[in-house]
């Protein structure tokens, strides 16, 4: 028998207390004001809720973090002088392609990754900030509430449940069993975050993913550094190309100055790389490790740590964001110049332009498709269509190596982002990875690694522990992996079994006989940090990742 559930019923539900669905959430009062205020709306006004499945908001929320504020501007024109927790204001650029021990400098710093009026900032520090003024507003938001699944109305979505708490590992309620709440929303807004467990489920149901333009990602894995006094200048900002990456496989490294003599140090590897061995967190380790970086990092401390999946694919890979009852925001729809490096001003405009269409919708008594695809009108006449239409073809040559993708975004700049192929082809990131005897020619090769030295360079497990990541053990397990005896038979032979590799935190773990045989691979569920990156990039992708208990997770601070 089912579970009687508490509902909850609300007009706009908003799923995420990331800038998407934060910004989405106070913009929306704030229309909601004006509307009662003009009496197009009764005094009750709107019911809006916000539901995240951190503990606390801010302590799932990742990013570089440079912010262009042309976003935040828009909503909190005085952003600044209301006291929003800014780092700096970039006080300088420098891009660096970086050799195995030197580095080269270009006369000119890219355009795109010019920054003069940006600033640095640490994203869960300004969620927390915003979701504060979004309460001041009226709204509700809802922390520790995970969204499990939709709910429906026919085709229509109306809500999201929660998921349950008090569930053991063999799916058996304990002493303190709760069954999550429906909420129960006239309109609803995914804003999850990239590869967003509902999101995926709305997409997979309502075919809202282009057939030709899959969406690909990257992984970044960041740390932050505590320098003595006067070894950081706050608001200096560094981008880099090359070393340690080979010229098959994107990515790149960034460096920013934060406030309080600290570093942001971080490094961003393509998901569609071809060596079955990649790492992305050995190669952050590996980054540290060049001169330059090394330098700037030497006589500090490691105090944080966190990584994430970031979308890349650029507008053609962007989901149809409009279903009946629902939209999809932020990089949960892909709004992200992967160019400039930057998406929380694109994440903030589509949750702003979902709020007014929602208002929109609930007061013409109408959440069909027809009405909310106003949000992409919205979105085609913002700076949002302007900005990625312009870069619409940027990653995509890279799947051709470094010098491809080099020379034609040169074209693009110069033609509006169209290049010599518009649009240009691309491949999911896990097709392009590559058998072990096809990348490398034998079956038996193994993966070269630097050796850790805990000051400067740190394994996994060190990493996992400045995440603050903790999990209640005695629950499912929130990787739901379709059929282990792949894990222990064709992956092992034909790629290594590169979960070991690609996830940043030590979840999966191959638990081998003496004779070095696979006896079965071992998920360390309680290591997640929630960057989604096994669910894109394993090749067979036969793993799914879901919410678990709400609360768990990652506790990052100021990253």
């Amino acid at each position: 028998m089912s579970p009687e559930r508490e509902v909850l019923e609300v007009d706009v539900l908003f799923v995420g207390a990331g800038p998407a669905g934060l910004a989405g959430a106070l913009h929306l009062a704030n229309l909601v004001e004006r509307e009662k205020a003009a009496g197009r709306l009764p005094a009750e006004g709107l019911e809006i809720a916000v539901i995240e499945k951190a503990a606390e908001v801010g302590m799932h929320s990742l990013s570089g973090a440079v912010l262009d504020p042309r976003g935040i501007r828009e909503l909190i024109p005085d952003f600044e002088a209301e006291g929003a927790p800014i780092e700096s204001l970039v006080t300088g650029d420098e891009f660096y392609f970086l050799t195995e021990s030197g580095k080269l400098k270009p006369p000119i710093n890219p355009p795109p990754l010019q920054n003069h009026g940006n600033y640095v900032i640490s994203l869960g520090n300004l969620t927390k900030w915003m979701a504060g003024r979004a309460e001041e507003k009226g709204v509700y938001i809802f922390t520790g509430f995970p969204g499990a699944e939709l709910l429906y109305e026919g085709n229509t979505v109306n809500g999201v449940r929660t998921g349950d708490k008090g569930i053991d590992r063999n799916g058996q309620p304990k002493s303190n069993y709760a069954p999550g709440t429906d909420i129960r929303a006239r309109v609803t807004i995914l804003c999850e975050g990239a590869r967003g467990s509902l999101t995926k489920q709305l997409i997979h149901r309502h075919h809202l993913e282009p057939k030709d333009h899959p969406q690909v990602y990257t992984t970044g894995v960041k740390e932050i550094w505590e320098m003595p006094e006067g070894r950081v200048t706050a608001g200096r900002v560094i981008h880099t190309l090359g070393f340690p990456l080979p010229t098959d496989t994107f990515g790149g490294g960034f460096i920013y100055g934060m406030g309080r003599n600290r570093w942001a140090v971080g490094f961003v590897t393509g998901l569609d790389y071809r060596n079955p061995f990649t790492d992305p967190h050995h190669e952050m380790q590996k980054y540290k490790t060049h001169p330059l970086v090394r330098s700037l990092l030497s006589g500090g401390k490691m105090v944080a740590y966190g990584a994430k999946a970031i979308p890349e694919g650029g507008w053609y890979a962007m989901p149809r964001p409009v279903v009946d009852g629902a939209m999809i925001c932020g990089d949960a729809g892909g709004f992200l110049n992967a160019q400039r490096l930057k998406g929380i001003h694109l994440a903030m405009k589509s949750g702003m332009l979902a709020a007014e269409t929602a208002l929109e919708a609930v007061q013409k008594k109408d959440v069909s498709e027809k009405v909310l695809s106003a949000y992409r009108n919205r979105i085609n006449a913002s700076f949002i269509k302007t900005e990625l239409w312009g870069v619409r073809n940027f990653h995509q040559p890279y799947q051709k190596g470094l010098l491809t993708g080099l020379f034609h975004t040169g074209l693009q700049m110069v033609t509006g982002g169209r290049g010599l192929i518009d649009p240009y082809p691309s491949v999911a990131g896990h097709e392009r990875m590559e058998t072990i005897q096809k990348y490398f020619d034998r079956p038996d090769a193994r993966p070269e690694r630097i050796k850790f030295d805990g000051k400067l360079t740190f394994d996994k497990l060190s990493d996992v522990y400045l995440s603050g990541t903790t999990h209640e053990e005695n629950q499912p397990c929130h990787l739901k992996v379709a059929d282990l005896n792949i894990c222990a038979t064709r992956c092992v032979k034909e790629y290594g079994n590169p979960c070991e590799h690609f996830c940043p935190a030590a979840v999966y773990e191959p638990i081998k006989r003496e004779d070095g045989s696979l006896e079965r691979l071992q998920i360390n569920f309680s290591n997640c940090v929630h960057c989604k990156t096994c669910d894109i990039a394993d090749p067979y992708q036969i793993i799914t990742w879901v919410t678990p208990e709400g609360g768990d997770g990652p506790n990052y601070q100021n990253l």
